[in-house]
């Protein structure tokens, strides 16, 4: 069990467990997911760590399918500006690595905003907690797990 499920669990929420097999040669993790899941690539969220100013990082969940606008990001945290974490940063805090970072059972709890396109599905894919485990919950589970909000934070 992972922190992400451990977390589902113990607050009794709805979820499903996906595994596949992860090609270590693919770094392209949310799309690997989506395809060897045989699922639409805009319900399979890819968890993404910004840093805001002054030195605070956040999480954005959005479709592997689109590119986080960090604009829009940090306009939903009402930052200055954001930017990409470092990625050794982004592993260091989540307890996580790098394509199995899950926005459910992180060493800290962040600031997350949940793309609003995730409305658009009963049910989401979110990472697990490690490369080839993806987990099935209702936006709404996540939001109300994670005290996140929607918003519209990809980029056209």
């Amino acid at each position: 069990m992972t922190p992400a499920i451990n977390l589902l669990k113990k607050n009794k929420c709805d979820y499903k467990v996906h595994k596949y097999d992860h090609d270590p040669e693919n770094t392209n993790f949310g799309l690997e997911a989506a395809e060897k899941l045989n699922l639409n690539e805009k319900q399979v969220f890819k968890t993404l760590l910004v840093e805001l100013s002054p030195k605070e990082l956040a999480v954005a969940v959005i479709p592997v399918s689109n590119q986080l606008s960090l604009k829009e990001i940090a306009s939903a945290l009402k930052s200055k500006k954001a930017i990409m974490a470092n990625k050794d940063e982004a592993q260091k805090v989540t307890g996580y690595l790098l394509g199995g970072i899950s926005p459910l059972g992180q060493k800290k709890r962040l600031r997350t905003v949940l793309d609003e396109s995730a409305n658009d599905f009963e049910t989401i894919f979110v990472s697990g907690g490690k490369r080839g485990l993806d987990i099935e919950v209702k936006p709404k589970d996540l939001i109300k797990l994670l005290n996140a909000c929607f918003y519209k934070v990809t980029a056209q």
